[in-house]
C-alpha cells in the first residue's frame, strides 16, 4: 500500500455513490479501520468521540460497499466510491449534505423532489415553531393519514371537474402529505427508487385489468 499522509494518526475520507456521483458523507480513518475496510470491502470507520472503529451501516444495514479507494496529490485525504445501501445519513436523508449555507440564486431556486424530501427531513428533526411540517409531525401518524386521505379526495374532485389547475394543485397537496408519511415512517426516497426498478408498472397493471 502507498504511504498515506495522517494527522494525529487520522485521515479524512470522503465517501461518493459510485454511481450518481453524490457526496454522502465525511468520516475519519486511522490505520486499522482502512486496512479493516480494504480487507472486508465495506468501510469502516473510526470514531474521534468514542475513540473506537465503527462499521458503517452495522445496526443499520446501511452499508457501504467499496469499489474504488484514491487519494488526493497530498496523500492526506480519502475518496472512497461505494455503493450504498439505503441513505448514507443518519437522519434518513441520502446524504449527509443537505443543508444549503450559500448558493447560486439559480441553484437555490431550482426545485427537485430531493431538496423537499430534505427540507422536510430538516423541518422533523429540528422541529421549528409556526410549521405546519412540525404541526403534522408532532401530531403523529394519524392527523398525516388523515390529511393524505382528505388531498387523494380533492385531486379526484379536480379530475371528476376536469380542472386542470385545480389538479395540479391538489397533486402538489397530496405528494407533499405522502413525503411527510415517508419521512414519518422511515421510508427513504430510495427505497421507493428501489421498489419501482424492480416491477414493470405498465405489464403489471395491465395483466391486473385483463385478471378483472
Amino acid at each position: 500500500m502507498m504511504e498515506l499522509v495522517y494527522q494525529n494518526g487520522l485521515i479524512p475520507a470522503i465517501v461518493q455513490d459510485v454511481n450518481t456521483k453524490q457526496v454522502l458523507m465525511l468520516a475519519y480513518m486511522n490505520e486499522e479501520s482502512l486496512q479493516k475496510s480494504l480487507d472486508e470491502g465495506y468501510t469502516c470507520f473510526y470514531s474521534r468521540s468514542r475513540k473506537t472503529l465503527w462499521k458503517k451501516g452495522e445496526t443499520s444495514g446501511h452499508v457501504q460497499k467499496i469499489r474504488a479507494i484514491k487519494t488526493d496529490c497530498d496523500r492526506d485525504t480519502l475518496l472512497i466510491e461505494v455503493e450504498q445501501e439505503g441513505p448514507a445519513c443518519h437522519t434518513g436523508s441520502p446524504s449527509c449534505f443537505f443543508e444549503t449555507l450559500q448558493a447560486d440564486a439559480g441553484e437555490e431556486d431550482t426545485f427537485t423532489y430531493e431538496k423537499l424530501y430534505d427540507k422536510l427531513m430538516g423541518r422533523k428533526r429540528d422541529l421549528p415553531e409556526n410549521s405546519y411540517t412540525t404541526y403534522l409531525f408532532e401530531k403523529g401518524l394519524d392527523k398525516i393519514l388523515k390529511k393524505v386521505g382528505e388531498e387523494c379526495t380533492e385531486v379526484i374532485i379536480a379530475a371528476k371537474d376536469n380542472d386542470r389547475a385545480e389538479m395540479i394543485y391538489e397533486i402538489g397537496d397530496l405528494l407533499y402529505h405522502l413525503t411527510v408519511l415517508m419521512i414519518d415512517r422511515g421510508i427513504t426516497l430510495e427505497d421507493i427508487k428501489k421498489e419501482l426498478a424492480g416491477r414493470d408498472i405498465v405489464d403489471v397493471k395491465v395483466k391486473q385489468e385483463k385478471m378483472r
